[in-house]
């Protein structure tokens, strides 16, 4: 079955575009962009299980850290850039948007949402919150900058990122109403597709 975030992805990426993607994991998405709308990818992975399943597929992958690889682009001009579940992760989120944004048009940029009701409750109750995008307890987690859906807007409306469009998930990864219509209280987890002004 296929990961409904994928499904989002595929709608937002042309045929015949290059993407490189940080953070690509196993590769799977850049092997269904490849199989379905034929595009060049490229995968930026620090864990070598994930390496070794992107070369499986003939990925291209780089082993590098996102913190520090973004500079090695710098030259390349690709249409889309995707960075998934990873930007939380990163020590400057702010600056890597920028970097990438200026290594290719758009951005598709995921993030758990720490405003979500099951956060603030899990928070309220004196426990760090684990939820289907934030699935690691306190212990074992790599995020190190989370933040609320209307933290994301403001960090892109201060920083001149335009928002082209966005979905907000539930925590079965899915649109709803619900999560459109209050995104920060009831959404798990935002989808944004990025430009610079």
């Amino acid at each position: 079955m296929q990961n409904p975030l994928t499904n989002i992805v595929m709608k937002w990426i042309e045929p015949d575009s290059t993407v490189i993607d940080f953070g690509c994991g196993n590769g799977s998405l850049l092997t269904e962009l490849r199989d379905k709308k034929n595009i060049l990818g490229y995968g930026i992975e620090i864990d070598q299980q994930g390496i070794n399943e992107c070369l499986k597929n003939n990925i291209s992958v780089i082993e590098k850290d996102i913190d520090d690889g973004i500079d090695e682009f710098e030259d390349c001009d690709f249409d889309v850039a995707v960075m998934a579940s990873s930007i939380q992760c990163l020590r400057e989120p702010n600056v890597a948007l920028k970097k990438i944004l200026n290594l290719s048009n758009r951005c598709i940029v995921t993030i758990p949402n720490l405003g979500y009701w099951r956060c603030r409750l899990a928070l309220l109750l004196g426990r760090m919150p684990v939820t289907p995008s934030l699935p690691s307890s306190w212990y074992g987690t790599e995020n190190i900058h989370l933040c609320t859906i209307k933290d994301f807007e403001d960090l892109c409306n201060n920083e001149d990122f335009i928002i082209k469009e966005n979905m907000h998930l539930n925590k079965n990864r899915q649109e709803s109403s619900l999560a459109k219509l209050k995104p920060n209280l009831l959404s798990c987890e935002g989808v944004y597709l990025l430009a610079k002004k």
